[in-house]
């Protein structure tokens, strides 16, 4: 019995034992509860209420995305509107990613119903990194009629496939104007780091092409334009709901140029066959005319992105169509350089004008024997006759008396040998050859050195001189303006294509030089004279306003001492650049121009009647005809 007892209070024991234990086991579950409760709490008020307007604006960016909304570029027209660079409306077949499941089996469904090259799908697939899914991206631009017909006959089968139109860039004037207006092409990696830099990335959201060369380039901000924006609701798959809230766009700035559509075009078709340059300045103003690079090319090649045929075909070419000669092909001046060579000796008082040399048509000078073009020479030649029967021998012998380093401090004050400063990129600074260039040139003393000798050839526009096309018209605009050096430009004014408003690009004047007026007009009536009875008066027979010129013959290789040049024994690469310079009319100019035709020969025989017909043009309305080869061989001594 009392054995009961003791097991009875032992279980009664253990029994409360328990449930005291259970009683702590729940106390600490339901502290563990409320503080897990209150855990959960202070989260749901740190995000709900301290973190509402973080995770607000993240909502919000989820539900509303960003499109931007491309501005139509800026169209550039020449001063009398005629539209050189605009754009035009086309179909594209376009796909919107969200709304497809598999997009490579898509493209192959939908290449059975409308072409698309593997070029097609690559430039797609580059797109469709770069983009929002819910953007439409292009898979093929352009289509003909039969193609948007085939497709929506089948529009059924592509859902998520749409036709849209989209502008597109266009160069109606193709290869006449390539090298000055440039052409705009696809944004690649480079450029996009430096709108980055600039910080003008944001601008270019959603935008493919930018100017790549010529005023395309130059201009780019004011043709591009200002983005849009649209806000699109979308659902959790990322497909477009609906629009919430647009800005549009705001369209480039329209460019019109000093450039006249048909002084341009008769300018290239004088050229003919040949390659060459020319280029044509207001000399009152420093406002670009015309401005051709001859052989150039078709812009339009470039606007989707070149084919490699094509970029080949250019690129490979020996015609060089993608040189841009006018801006970056340097020359010898040859002859055209001596109406400085003469203005230089006036200014140091080196020569009179009426003191006059003997030429016997040669020079020697040390071991070398320096030939005139005319075997027997010119006898007696004052500076007059100099400049218009183009006496070497006279500027050889001036040279001498000069000396290089003060041929090179006069001729720079015209812009021989530095940047115009034209509203272009990519310009040449050409060389204006003095001890210092020579110093820097050049690695050795032996090489550094300048030798006497050098400076002979510089007198006549040879030696290392080397310029383009675009200098030699800046200087002789310079010398018809009476010293007065503007700073050329190609654009005339910036049309706002909101308010109409025009900025105007203002004449700048860079500098004057300071020359005698007696000086000034010793060679510009000698210049007179070159196109009345010396080596250009044959291309200005008959003009019936009065022009001043002169004429410039420029080796391409050296002829050995002794030999004489034979165009017919030299192959046709290595034959002599044809040049002229001219401004008119002679005593008020309103045009002054200079011309490089490359491997032509003489240039009173091929560069000065292109010169003749661009003067008609402008001056007299006239159309021109192309240079032909007989027109080459009726004058071949005339320097």
């Amino acid at each position: 019995m009392s054995e009961l007892y003791i097991n009875q209070g032992i279980e009664l024991r253990n029994s409360q034992r328990e449930i005291h234990h259970f009683r702590l086991r729940l106390a600490v579950a339901s502290g563990l509860v409320v503080f897990m409760f209150f855990v959960l709490f202070l989260r749901f008020f740190y995000l709900q209420v301290i973190q509402h307007e973080h995770y607000s604006t993240l909502a919000e960016a989820n539900r509303i995305s960003i499109a931007p909304i491309v501005p139509n570029r800026g169209i550039i027209v020449d001063r009398h509107g005629v539209v050189l660079a605009h754009n035009y409306s086309a179909y594209t077949l376009e796909i919107t990613p969200s709304k497809i499941d598999d997009i490579d089996e898509l493209i192959d469904r939908l290449a059975g119903v409308v072409e698309i090259t593997p070029r097609d799908r690559r430039r797609f697939k580059k797109l469709l990194e770069e983009s929002k899914s819910f953007e439409s991206l292009p898979i093929r631009n352009r289509l003909s009629d039969e193609e948007i017909a085939r497709f929506a006959a089948n529009r059924y089968r592509f859902p998520g496939v749409d036709i849209n139109a989209r502008l597109f860039r266009q160069y109606p004037q193709g290869e006449l104007f390539s090298h000055v207006v440039g052409h705009i092409g696809r944004i690649n990696q480079r450029e996009l780091e430096q709108l980055e830099t600039d910080g003008n990335d944001t601008n270019y959201r959603g935008t493919e092409y930018i100017g790549k060369v010529g005023l395309e380039q130059s201009y780019e901000k004011y043709l591009h334009g200002t983005t849009g924006v649209a806000e699109v609701e979308v659902d959790a798959g990322g497909r477009a709901v609906r629009t919430l809230s647009r800005t549009p766009p705001v369209s480039g700035n329209n460019i019109v140029l000093n450039l006249d559509a048909g002084l341009q075009e008769t300018v290239y078709r004088a050229f003919g066959d040949f390659r060459g340059a020319l280029v044509a300045i207001d000399p009152t103003n420093g406002g670009v005319l015309a401005f051709v690079s001859k052989p150039g090319f078709d812009p339009n090649l470039f606007v989707d992105g070149i084919d490699p045929q094509n970029w080949k075909d250019l690129n490979e070419s020996i015609d060089r169509p993608m040189v841009n000669r006018a801006l970056a092909g340097t020359y010898p001046p040859g002859s055209t350089f001596k109406p400085y060579m003469a203005l230089a000796a006036l200014t140091y008082g080196k020569r009179r004008p009426e003191q006059a040399i003997h030429d016997p048509g040669f020079y020697n000078f040390g071991n070398h024997v320096f030939r005139d073009d005319k075997v027997g020479g010119h006898g007696g030649v004052d500076m007059y006759k100099s400049i218009v029967v183009s006496c070497d021998t006279y500027y050889y012998m001036l040279a001498n008396d000069l000396g290089i380093d003060n041929i090179a401090t006069f001729m720079q004050l015209f812009g021989f040998g530095s940047r115009s400063g034209i509203d272009l990129t990519g310009e040449s600074a050409g060389i204006l050859p003095s001890q210092a260039w020579k110093r820097r040139r050049f690695r050795t003393p032996e090489q550094q050195k300048w030798y006497a000798g050098e400076t002979i050839s510089i007198g006549i526009g040879q030696g290392y001189n080397s310029y383009t096309p675009l200098q030699l018209a800046q200087a002789i605009a310079t010398l018809a303006n009476d010293g007065v050096m503007y700073r050329p430009h190609v654009v005339n004014f910036i049309e706002d294509i909101v308010t109409r408003n025009r900025t105007m690009v203002e004449p700048q004047p860079l500098r004057s030089v300071e020359i005698k007026p007696e000086h000034l007009k010793t060679v510009k009536d000698a210049l007179i004279g070159v196109n009345v009875e010396g080596t250009g008066a044959r291309a200005f027979a008959g003009a019936s306003y009065v022009s001043a010129g002169k004429t410039g013959t420029a080796q391409v290789i050296a002829i050995k001492q002794g030999e004489k040049y034979v165009a017919s024994r030299v192959a046709e690469r290595h034959r002599d650049h044809a040049l002229f310079v001219a401004y008119a009319p002679a005593d008020a100019p309103k045009i002054a121009v200079a011309v490089l035709v490359e491997n032509a020969g003489f240039g009173a025989a091929a560069a000065a009647p292109i010169a003749r017909k661009v003067l008609d043009y402008y001056l007299l309305g006239k159309k021109a005809t192309p240079v032909k080869v007989e027109e080459l061989n009726a004058n071949t001594t005339a320097r």
